[in-house]
């Protein structure tokens, strides 16, 4: 029964099959701050969707950007 409330409260609807994420949710998964968010976003390092006073990333671009910027490891 646990699971089942923390998978309701973690729930997201999907529009046109993309989630999108505020800006708390994207600095918990990176661990970064807010304020580092609104420096990328300044540098237009981040792709981000603005509808008045709420940002938004669409978790999409956000696996795009890290995937593009991976770095090999040394062997």
């Amino acid at each position: 029964m646990e699971r089942l409330r923390i998978l309701m409260n973690e729930y997201k609807p999907v529009l046109n099959g993309e989630r999108f994420l505020t800006d708390n949710e994207l600095s918990e998964r990176l661990k970064l701050s807010r304020r580092t968010l609104q420096e990328y976003r300044s540098n237009g390092k981040i792709t981000y969707y603005q509808i008045g006073t709420k940002i938004l990333y669409k978790e999409s671009d956000i696996e795009k950007l890290l995937n593009d910027n991976r770095q090999e490891a040394y062997q």
